[in-house]
């Protein structure tokens, strides 16, 4: 499962208070212990030291399928971090160090040669989801991207701040995609700039949408509230999802 989102509206908390997890942070996004001292995830959460090479992200996966370990979630915050440890090692491994047009950034060869290596993180992801019975939940951030529509005036949207070559290859490997922002209400004035209000209240919303990416192949209601804590939001995940699979099999 993948959560994206703005900055702060959530996601972390609410991943971090999945029963069983344990949160992968690395070496240049690590704000799990500000989270724990704020009480917005358990502050027994454990967590793995943070990683600083692609090397060390792929061994702790192989370290997570063999070791000796109760872990029932894995929490990999963030999605952009992996990403420029990727892209690093495939740029001092394949393209001689050169991030320029000779290298990595030529002809967007560099996205390209990469998605291999994402794919064994993805693979990765898969042995301990199916070996360990570990949920796998990656946290995102979002950007405004324009988007170029075949049928129509072209429009922005939220998408996941990674390249659009690893962002697809993602989604399509996750079952769920979770959009998490804040619910605002805009009135169009007339002849002025429209007004904002709201934005204290936040959602998950789990379907395709012009403004957004998100999917979710559980049949999920399009919305679901986060409350007003982390263990709220993934409680109130878990209701949904266990009513909509009782109706399922009604």
């Amino acid at each position: 499962m993948v959560i994206i989102g703005p900055p702060g509206v959530g996601k972390s908390s609410m991943a971090g208070n999945i029963p069983g997890a344990v949160a992968l942070p690395f070496a240049q996004e690590n704000t799990w212990s500000l989270l724990k001292k704020s009480g917005a995830v358990p502050a027994d959460l454990p967590t793995l030291p943070p990683v600083e090479s692609w090397t060390d992200m792929l061994s702790m996966m192989d370290s997570l399928a063999t070791g000796e370990h109760d872990y029932k979630a894995l929490v990999v915050d963030t999605l952009g971090c992996a990403e420029r440890l990727c892209h690093e090692h495939v740029c001092v491994t394949q393209l001689g160090g050169d991030w320029g047009e000779r290298g990595f950034c030529g002809f967007q060869r560099g996205y390209e040669i990469s998605l291999p290596e994402w794919r064994n993180l993805l693979n990765a992801f898969d042995r301990l989801r199916d070996q360990r019975k570990m949920r796998i939940i990656l946290l995102g951030h979002t950007k405004i991207s324009p988007y170029k529509n075949p049928i129509g005036n072209d429009y922005d949207r939220f998408v996941c701040d990674i390249h659009h070559k690893t962002w697809s290859l993602t989604h399509r490997w996750a079952d769920a995609v979770l959009f998490a922002n804040y619910f605002v209400i805009v009135e169009d004035k007339k002849g002025s700039r429209s007004k904002a209000s709201g934005g204290q209240e936040r959602n998950i919303y789990t379907e395709h949408d012009a403004s957004y990416d998100a999917k979710n192949r559980f049949g999920l209601p399009a919305e679901i509230p986060m409350g007003e804590s982390g263990k709220e939001a993934w409680n109130n995940f878990v209701a949904a999802l266990t009513e909509t699979r009782k109706r399922q099999a009604a």
